[in-house]
């Protein structure tokens, strides 16, 4: 199946090799590229399919001697002078896997390296992930428990579970090879990155948010930022169980998400906007229809009837760029019943405002800021930064005509992530906005362990400004049996 390939095949993490002289084995590697004589006295090789070195204590991958990769080098130039790459593409991923470790344990057997079993498990299955993966990462992708991968530079692997940053062993051959995987995830969505646009966003296949910061401006190395998407989705029922929010908290905005309030979910960095975002989006009615505009498409809505619009960076002549403005002014003329803007980090928050204010009920987007009230003054200042010249009074007026609900979730020092407030923007007095809060969390101290402990508690507001929209839907019970519940003055 595979024969010898010509010049220019894909190398180690995506780079072309140029054809080398084929390897000095004992017996040749056989022209067709499958399989090269068994030699008399083979290392064994262990049959079972590769899988990733379980983790120790935060570490992804076993201790590694030099050894270890100057024989991986060898064997890896073998292959690759060994198989064609553009055979070994037409394959599903089992297969073309099946075939690499075939070869690869050919070749360490005719050049006769000296391996333990569980080292020959680590070097196939290295390469095959360098081969159809992403190298290194891999063990670090396939695992669920994982949020973040934070790698800084070839040397350095960072990786954070249960709200702690942790050091890996995880390592790359070199900085090129960092930067050639960089180049392989960015290219999958039509992004480049090298030394003319350093800087990238951009996102796994499963819809992990991706960001690369290359050299120049990064010194030691290409700096790969991975934000972990988890494959079974959270729903608002898993954030009560881990604590994020109460019962009664999860159906005010199981409630909130029904009725078309148009919300803001506001948050610092790794806060849990998107997740929110996502659980929120469940509560949309599947006959609607559903416009998202992202920098790079995160949010796995389940509805039938989504179309999602995703940024495009300028092209290598500086032109051809799509702003999250442009999108959010093309999807007004789309048929929305509902925006959804996956975050609001500039101008295009006017265009939002006016989506809300003009029609599109129901329609959310998040905001990087510290609180309720930070987050309405970060929207005037966007506002501002677009380069309006409306009065700040105007300016208010159209906030608070646009945005019902503000649901504010924090990161809190313990690694824990809660939703803090859902606050409701009321009105104006005077020049100032004014809000309301629904719904708040109380740290009241900490356990043994460390760990911060509160408590979520309605603030005993009886009928909260969208009363009259709940009971157009009919979940005015519902709500005020959450708000009631929730409501400790009461039960003192």
């Amino acid at each position: 199946m595979f024969g010898k390939r010509g010049n220019g095949g894909a190398g180690e993490g995506g780079a072309k090799v140029m054809e080398r002289p084929a390897p000095t084995p004992a017996a040749p590697v056989a022209a067709t590229g499958l399989r090269a004589p068994a030699p008399a006295a083979p290392v064994a090789a262990d049959p079972r399919p590769a899988s990733p070195a379980p983790a120790a204590g935060g570490n992804a991958v076993r201790e590694r001697g030099a050894s270890f990769y100057e024989t991986k080098t060898q064997v890896f130039a073998a292959l690759i002078d060994t198989i064609d790459l553009s055979q070994l593409a037409r394959l599903d991923a089992e297969s073309a896997r099946e075939e690499i470790r075939d070869i690869v344990n050919d070749i360490i057997a005719i050049k006769n390296f000296a391996m333990t079993i569980a080292e020959q498990e680590d070097l196939l299955a290295d390469i095959c992930n360098d081969v159809l993966g992403y190298g290194p990462l891999e063990p670090l992708l396939a695992r669920d428990d994982i949020a973040d991968i934070m790698v800084n530079g070839a040397r350095q692997t960072f990786i954070e579970v249960a709200g702690k940053v942790l050091e890996t062993n995880v390592r790359f051959r070199d900085n090129q090879q960092l930067l050639n995987i960089c180049q392989r995830i960015v290219s999958q969505v039509g992004r480049r990155v090298d030394e003319t646009s350093p800087i990238c966003d951009a996102r796994l296949p499963d819809g992990s948010r991706v960001n690369v910061i290359a050299p120049p401006l990064a010194i030691d190395g290409a700096v790969l930022t991975i934000r972990k998407f988890k494959k079974d989705k959270l729903t608002l029922d898993q954030l009560v169980k881990f604590g994020a929010i109460s019962p009664q908290g999860a159906t005010i905005l199981e409630i909130i998400g029904r009725v078309r309030c148009n919300i803001v979910i506001s948050g610092g960095t790794g806060s849990g906007k998107t997740t929110l975002l996502n659980c929120l989006t469940h509560y949309i009615d599947k006959d609607e229809r559903i416009i998202t505009c992202e920098d790079s498409a995160e949010l796995q809505l389940q509805q039938p009837h989504v179309v999602r619009l995703e940024t495009r960076p300028p092209n290598i002549e500086g032109e051809g760029e799509v702003t999250m403005r442009d999108l959010v002014k093309n999807c007004l003329r789309m048929r929305p019943e509902r925006i959804i803007v996956g975050e609001v980090r500039g101008p295009e928050v006017f265009d939002l405002l006016q989506a809300m204010n003009t029609g599109h009920d129901g329609s959310m987007g998040t905001i990087h800021s510290n609180s309720p009230r930070e987050c309405l003054n970060r929207i005037e200042s966007m506002i501002a930064m677009g380069g309006f010249t409306l009065p700040a009074r105007t300016v208010k007026e159209i906030i608070v005509g646009s945005i019902d609900v503000i649901i504010q979730a924090a990161r809190l020092r313990d690694g824990s992530r809660r939703i803090t407030h859902i606050t409701e923007v009321m009105g104006m007095e005077g020049d100032v906005i004014t809000t309301q809060d629904l719904f708040v969390y109380d740290i009241l101290g900490e356990d043994a362990n460390g760990m911060l402990v509160g408590k979520h508690r309605s603030t005993g507001i009886g009928r909260p400004a969208f009363w009259d929209r709940a009971r157009y839907y009919n979940e005015e019970q519902r709500l005020a049996k959450a708000l009631d519940e929730a409501d400790v003055t009461k039960r003192i």
